[in-house]
Order: C-alpha cells, then structure tokens, then sequence
C-alpha cells in the first residue's frame, strides 16, 4: 500500500505515511525554552546530551521569514510534505511541521515557534498546494536535512560489491574458506580481489602471509586489502606477476614487508606506493561493469538518507587499478541521463600534473567559495594521502608507536616537496585536504597550510585535514588560527577504541578522535563515514559522536567521554558542516526557501530516542532535488 500511494500523482489529496514503531518511553535529557538559567546549567553538565534542538527566534522572526518567502510564490508546489516533526538545522528557525518544494527547491516552510509553540504559517504553505500537487501527511514523522557524507570512496565501494567481501571474518582460517567458497566463480589465471579484513579480531592479531592465500590455490593472482585500505595481502602468483621479489627495494611512501630471516617478501604490502606494485596489474574494469558496480553502491547510500556525498574515486592522472577520470565519466553519464541519485563531489589526485589537474577541472566543472558549481557533479578539492592508518601502524607518529617502539609509520612525501607542490596548486585555486592521521602527519599538513598562506596570501581557502584522528595538544588551536577544516568520521571509534589506547599510550591518546576539543578551539567539523572501510549509514556515526561507547554500549562513560558532542552539534556536522566544507552551505544542509529539497524522514524523532536504539532505526524515505530517490518496502 505505502509504494503504490507514493507512486501516485495526486490531486488535492494526501498520502498518509503511517509512523513506525514508538521509541522507548524512556527519553534522553532535554532543555525546553522557559527553562530556569540555573535548571538549564545543571541539565548542561549532565553527561551525554541528546537535547532537542532549541528555538531561538521569536514569533516574529518566523513570520517574517515565511511570508516573504511565500506571499510573491504564486505557482503552485510540486510536494508539500505536512503534520511532520522537522528540525531543520536552521539555527534561527530550529523546528518546523510543514514544506513547501517546487522543482528541486524548498520554497516555503512552516517554521514553528517553538517546541511547544506550532507554527500559525501553516495556511502560507497550504496555498502553494495545486491541482497537481503531491502532498504527503507524514504522521508526526521525522525529517531533518538529508546527509551529506564528507568522506566517501565510491568505487571502492562499488568494486567490492563484485569481490569477495572479507567483513567481519575472526581468523586466517574464515577468511581462507572465504577465498575457497568463491573459487567457482572465477576462470583458471583470473584475478581475485576482496578487502575488508581485519587482523585485530584474529586470535593472534597479525596480519596474513603469501603462505596463507597459497594455501587455498596458486591458479589465481589474488590481492586482497584491509578494511582500512592502506595495507593489503597478495599470494605468490601475484607477487610474480608484479616482479616482487627479495631485491626489490620499497618504493618511496611505501613498505614491502618481508620475512625477517629470509628477506622474501610476506605477501604483505603497506600504502598505496607498494600496494600499486599489484594493483596496477590488474586489468581494468569496463564502463559496463563500473556502472553497475556504482549503482549498487548508490542505491546502499540512499537507503541511509544519504542525499550528497564528497568522494575520493580518482586517484591518479590516468587509470591505474581502475581509480582514474573514467570513474568520473560514469557518473557523469548516470548525472546526464537523470539517474545519479544523490549529489556528488569529486576530488582530483593531488600528485597529478597541474597542467592535467585543471583540464580535469575544466571537463568536470569545479567550485570555490564565489560559484559552489553544478548541484549534481563536479570536481573539488585536491586528496593527497600523507600517512597510513592506526590499525595497520603506519600512521605517521612524531614518536614510535607504544605496542611497537621500532615503528613511527610511514609519511609518503617529504615535507619540503609536499609544500612546494602545494603552494603551486593553491596558486591555481585549487582546494587542498590531505589525509592525516597521525600526529606527525597532521602537524607536517598544518605547516604546509600555514606556508601555502605565506606564500600566497589570504583568500577563503576551506583546505581540508581528512581524518585529523590524533593531534598534538599544541596543534589544535593552529587548525582554527589558519581556518582548516576537520574532516571527522566518528564511526571509526567504534572500531579503533578497542585497541587505540594499546596503540597512543594513556597520554597521546587524549588527542584521538577529539570533536569537543576541536570544537572549543573553533575548528569547523565536517562529519562522514569513510564508507566502505564502514559501513555507510550516518546513524552510526552520530551514535559513536554522542556516546563514544563501542556498539555493545561499552564502555559505560564513553571512551575518553569529555571529548563527546551533543546530538545536535553532530547532526549540524553531518549536514551544514559537510556542506561549508564543499561551499555549498547557501543551497544544502538546512531546511529553508531557496535551499535544495535534499531530505530525510525518519519512523521517530531522532533527538528523543535512546543511543542504543539509533543504530537500527530505519529510514522511511530519502528525497533528493524534490524527487523521492528511496521509500522503506512495505511492513
């Protein structure tokens, strides 16, 4: 019944979207207006807030603001979406019940008051409803912006979709009968590829060995990466085909690593420089295979109420390991044939010639804080991977790592070098973000954001830190003194607590995965999920940013709980902070006239539900640019 009624055009009718089931009666602390100055300081300091988003404005402010945005609109709406809880993540218009969408665009709402105050609005948005207009009752259903994801590898992603998914496996052995389950699927000599193990649920807790995969077949070449991306295994078939051997030095930024007795190769490679000794064997993917590929992964997104994603899928100039502009292309080709159903960004490799940056530029059109560029697809800014991951060690530390004292990790560009290549490319106006994970890797990119601004003088930059997981004390308030932006993915807690402190010591580990500190030192955070190194729904991250509890709910106060955000501090992160980081905050990531229709609904109010509870809460429907891209199958 719910597909067939929204699949219909209706006339002065209204689709009635009935709400799911109640979330517990139990509620999180919340701060209503009114409140006592002194009631509202002892509620503040309580732990973990998951507070209601607050008016701010008066009767006033909200009526002025819809009836001019309304009285001149004379054409009527194509949806009105009506009786819905909204937070609209508007800070001077935090609630509303009712919107108006003509096109692609918001052009009216019913901003409430208050919490207990509804809006008196409501007949402006009534008379935008037309003969033709699709009206949608959602029952006191929730709605908030759709969610922006600031970090995103899509084609990883979608590869994996048609490779052996090594998620979740707890030893060599599951994940050796992983390998063998699949063998029929492949010809003698083809290659297979997988990712997404994880050596740190293994009993013994080290990573895999050529030995290992040898062990299940020699017919294939197989290479199969960490959940994390920066480390992957090979067999011995494709050690031979790549030309690695004992006298094989590592290439710079990278590590073969080898048996320390015999000085073989393990099988094990480390960062993308010997990762790609493999990779770049593998013969490409067709546009064909890439575009169904990609469908699959976005149809995944938008299941989530994922509405825009800023993605990292073109790694080099040309198209080595299936990662160059034809991954673009194919988006670009779903954006012209108006199936692309989410909003897309795409960043350009930083390493690549300047000369053939700005063609890419040129062809896919970019964006800067004086013309944000196409809604749907575009170019962005310049990624550039500077160090590794925690899980794998080869994050760049400024001392050894406390559970390996021989291993600071790998930083994969001298200093020097990489601030002379970005002071040329920030002379051409290109946006900067380089992953950095470490500490000593975070330090080296502040240092080049602060000699790029040297040499080349103030303008609205928005340059990036991607992941910015542990930072030396002294080093936060750099990142907002030269207005860098934090580009966070909370769920990675959920993995990196069981083992982060084993990794830092009691002391560096203050400085990991730190949102309030960030905060208090006025960074701007721009929320995401890594996806697929985790999984893609926004749900978990917002979850880890208030809780920082494991998904099991351990431990009870959070791991490292003074670093927590309230609900609406990560909700405005996922949203408004992902869209300044794009300059894109004037058309997404609040609820308001003349922003993009890009929404989510939700069966409950999200801000009064329980953190364990959050995590399966399922999206009722995902609209982007005013069309409904995902609605729930019938219960």
């Amino acid at each position: 019944m719910f597909g067939k009624l929204l699949g219909t055009t209706l006339r002065k009718s209204q689709v009635s979207l009935q709400s799911g089931q109640q979330s517990s009666p139990r509620r999180f602390l919340s701060l209503h207006v009114g409140t006592s100055a002194a009631l509202a300081v002892v509620l503040a300091s309580a732990f973990v807030s998951w507070h209601p988003i607050r008016a701010r404005a008066g009767k006033n402010v909200a009526f002025e603001r819809i009836q001019s945005a309304t009285a001149p609109a004379k054409v009527p709406a194509d949806l009105v979406i009506t009786n819905a809880v909204i937070a609209t993540m508007d800070e001077n218009h935090p609630r509303a019940s009712m919107i108006a969408i003509r096109g692609e665009t918001i052009v009216a709402v019913a901003f409430n008051i208050s919490d207990a105050i509804k809006s008196d609005q409501a007949p402006e948005v009534e008379a935008l409803i037309g003969p033709n207009t699709r009206v949608i009752d959602l029952h006191k259903q929730f709605v908030m912006p759709g969610f922006n994801d600031a970090h995103v590898h899509l084609f990883s992603a979608a590869y994996a979709k048609l490779e052996i998914d090594f998620t979740g496996v707890k030893s060599v052995a599951e994940l050796q009968q992983r390998i063998r389950d699949r063998l029929k699927d492949y010809k003698s000599g083809e290659w297979i590829l997988g990712r997404g193990w994880d050596h740190t649920l293994w009993p013994e807790k080290k990573f895999p060995s050529r030995q290992d995969l040898d062990a299940v077949s020699t017919k294939y070449p197989m290479i199969f990466g960490r959940l994390d991306g920066h480390v992957a295994i090979a067999n011995s078939r494709a050690l031979k085909i790549a030309g690695i051997t004992r006298s094989t030095p590592d290439p710079p930024g990278g590590r073969i690593e080898r048996d320390p007795q015999s000085a073989e190769p393990t099988g094990m490679l480390e960062e993308d420089a010997a990762m790609n000794l493999v990779y770049h064997r593998i013969p490409a993917f067709s546009l064909e295979q890439r575009r169904r590929a990609f469908e699959l992964a976005m149809d995944e997104a938008v299941q989530y109420g994922v509405t825009s994603v800023q993605d990292n899928s073109v790694f080099d100039a040309d198209d080595s390991a299936n990662f160059g502009w034809q991954n673009f292309l194919v988006m670009d080709q779903l954006k012209r044939e108006e199936k692309l159903k989410f909003r897309v960004t795409e960043w350009l490799p930083f390493r690549a010639p300047l000369s053939r940056l700005e063609e890419m530029r040129r062809a896919g059109g970019g964006s800067s804080a004086e013309n944000p560029g196409d809604a749907w697809l575009k170019t962005g800014q310049l990624k550039f991977i500077l160090d590794g991951s925690l899980g794998s060690r080869t994050a760049a530390m400024l001392a050894p790592y406390s559970d390996d004292p021989g291993n600071s990790g790998i930083l994969s560009m001298d200093p020097e070098q990489l601030k002379q290549m970005a002071i040329e490319r920030d002379r051409a106006g290109f946006q900067l973000a380089f992953h950095a994970i470490g500490d000593r890797a975070n330090r080296v990119t502040l240092d080049t954001f602060a000699a790029v601004v040297e040499a080349n003088g103030p303008r609205d930059r928005r340059d990036r830190i991607e992941h910015a997981q542990v930072v030396e004390s002294t080093d936060f308030a750099r990142f907002g003194k030269l207005n860098v932006i934090a580009s966070m993915q909370p769920a990675h807690l959920l993995d990196d607590a069981r083992w982060a402190a084993d990794r830092l010591g009691p002391e560096r580990v203050r400085g990991a995965y730190a949102w309030r500190t960030m905060e208090r030192n006025g960074v701007r955070l721009a929320f995401g999920t890594d996806y697929p190194v985790i999984p893609i729904n926004p749900l978990r991250g917002i979850y880890a940013c208030v809780t920082r509890r494991l998904t099991d709910g351990t431990p009870k106060r959070g791991w490292q709980p003074q670093e927590h955000l309230h609900a609406n501090e990560c909700f405005r992160a996922y949203t408004v902070g992902s869209a300044y980081a794009q300059f894109e905050e004037k058309r997404k990531g609040t609820i308001a006239p003349g922003m993009l229709a890009d929404i989510v609904v939700y069966p409950n109010d999200l801000n009064q539900t329980q953190p364990e509870e959050i995590l399966t809460i399922p999206v009722v429907m995902t609209i982007v640019g005013g069309k409904i891209v995902y609605q729930q199958p019938d219960r």
